[in-house]
């Protein structure tokens, strides 16, 4: 990631420190409210399966919704312009609602603890044991990666040391989690999502004010970039060149269906949020609750990278000492007055944890439950699992600071985390959609399938790509072809390996593989559940219709 320029240091005061130190105080106050309820370690990794379905609904957008997203995306709209819409109306909505409709009755109803556990179900050990650990390793890189965009931006903003902005987040991270649980990331996480609106929203609503409101912003941005840096689909014709090196083809299929479902449907970060709801009901309406706000954020980071573009035309450009990731802070320098800077920075800061603190908390998960208690230390008494997951914690928050310096040898933090979706989550991915939906898929299928798709990934990226044997324009193109590539050849071998093994068993396929018992199953309602906004069809399909009709002013 490129330093923020130099020039970007803010003029906090006392009230804006003031207003930061309330914040820190009430994380940890509510870690030790969340304290009392940790009797289990149910309690202590999945909240004892008892949060209401807008607690876990609005945690689910807030992990996401971490700074680097904020930096990241802000950064792609002064870039490439209205194509950051793309990463939110078809890379998240239609996946999050496959995720609420058709894959939470599998996960909630099978009383998985984990998405690995899933596979261990479905498939065998060796599925079970590779998922685990290729999902702990990237939630602590993810994690990592977290926090060392936040040293730089706190070193740039508040002339902190880069070392101190990392132990001061990470300790915080560890202490709400490890005092309070799943149960203290979740409501924190809540907390933290109207703090990042409460930045937000001043940012968007001055920067047009600035730049005279919607028609200025327009009307400046046809003049120096041209009509497709307002359309989503400008030049993204095949063969047809444009910024963000790729066509509708690539990013249809490798945003929209690979990248975007391999994300949402199998990152237990957030498939974590949805388990902790208090009945299947509520599991599913999470992911679909969430998708709503999902679909308006993008104005709060698109806005102020057209603002951007705007303000300071040669930003990103050799001739400019600001890159694309300086976007928000200059404009937190030039639009915001004290108090108002303090709820910004302090946005930033529960960004930064909200993302990190998803990563910590699922990696503690899995590697209690699907590394060390199957694979380690086997029926011990819930106590001590429950000791472990704290100390796990622990460990986790200290390898997220050793892996903030990895992140330091990529240029874009945005391409990077897309890497490692392609590499971790794709393939996990259609392992998991072929089993849901292939009774014939084999119990050998699911581990040779999770390494072809991974191995296949990496070699394009790694080999094709950095080694110039096929030219592709940018990394974010690289990413799309990358995930596209991980997906079939994980597909080819699972349907390969299946034609020379085994079949599972039918009888240990019930809930297991859609049509062997209904997925959609639920428990008889509650009094009002009848309500339309009880109902996750209804909530699905809306969240679908209000996205596409989004798309219609950014489409001409």
């Amino acid at each position: 990631m490129h330093y923020l320029a130099a020039g970007l240091r803010l003029p906090t005061n006392g009230l804006d420190y003031t207003i930061l130190a309330i914040y820190f105080i009430v994380v940890l106050g509510i870690g030790f409210a969340a304290r009392a309820s940790v009797k289990t370690s149910l309690d202590f990794f999945l909240s004892g399966r008892s949060l209401p379905a807008w607690v876990t609904g609005l945690a689910f957008v807030a992990a996401n919704l971490g700074a680097t997203e904020i930096l990241g995306m802000s950064a792609t709209g002064a870039q490439y312009g209205v194509a950051v819409v793309h990463w939110y109306w078809i890379g998240a909505i239609p996946a999050m609602v496959f995720l609420g409709l058709v894959m939470m009755p599998f996960y909630y109803s099978s009383k998985v603890r984990s998405v690995p556990e899933f596979l261990l179900q479905r498939f065998d050990r060796s599925a079970h044991l590779l998922a685990s650990v290729l999902f702990a390793f990237a939630a602590v890189l993810i994690a990592g990666v977290n926090l060392y965009a936040l040293s730089i931006v706190v070193e740039a903003l508040l002339g902190w040391p880069q070392w101190v902005a990392i132990v001061v987040a990470g300790l915080f991270v560890l202490a709400y989690i490890t005092i309070g649980g799943l149960s203290s990331a979740i409501y924190n996480e809540v907390l933290q999502f109207f703090v990042i609106l409460a930045a937000l929203i001043p940012l968007t609503v001055l920067g047009l004010k600035r730049v005279g409101g919607w028609d200025g912003l327009t009307s400046s941005l046809k003049t120096s970039h041209g009509d497709n840096f307002l359309s989503a689909w400008g030049g993204t014709g095949i063969g047809q060149a444009n910024p963000l090196g790729a066509n509708w083809l690539t990013i249809v299929l490798g945003l929209g269906f690979v990248l975007s479902f391999g994300y949402w449907t199998t990152n237990f970060a957030e498939v974590q949020r949805a388990l902790s709801a208090k009945n299947l009901s509520a599991a599913r309406r999470t992911p679909l609750i969430a998708a709503f706000p999902k679909m308006f954020i993008v104005f709060l980071v698109m806005i102020p990278g057209l603002v951007a573009a705007v303000l300071v035309p040669k930003i990103g450009t050799a001739g400019s000492d600001l890159t694309y990731n300086d976007a928000i802070p200059m404009l937190m320098q030039e639009l915001l007055p004290n108090g108002v800077l303090g709820i910004a920075v302090t946005g930033l800061l529960a960004a930064f944890m909200a993302g990190m603190a998803a990563n910590v908390s699922s990696f503690n998960t899995v590697f209690t439950y699907d590394i060390w208690a199957k694979y380690v230390k086997k029926d011990q008494p819930d106590g001590y699992y429950l000791k472990f997951g704290r100390l796990i914690t622990a460990i986790g928050v200290l390898a997220s600071i050793g892996t903030a310096f990895i992140a330091s040898s990529f240029s874009n933090i945005m391409g990077y985390l897309q890497t490692l979706f392609s590499f971790f989550n794709v393939p996990m991915f259609v392992v998991f959609v072929i089993g849901m939906f292939w009774k014939r898929a084999s119990v050998k299928s699911g581990v040779w399938g999770l390494l072809a798709g991974t191995t296949a990934a990496m070699v394009n990226y790694f080999w094709i790509y950095k080694q110039g044997v096929v030219s592709i324009p940018t990394d974010q193109g690289a990413n799309f072809v990358s995930a596209i590539v991980g997906f079939v050849a994980g597909a080819v071998v699972m349907v390969l390996v299946t034609l020379f093994t085994a079949p599972k068993p039918a009888s240990e396929l019930a809930g297991l593989v859609y049509g062997t018992k209904s997925p959609g199953a639920e428990e008889p309602p509650a009094e009002g559940d009848a309500a339309w906004y009880r109902r996750p069809a209804l909530l699905g399909w809306g969240a679908i219709a209000l996205a596409a009709l989004c798309y219609v002013p950014y489409s001409f």
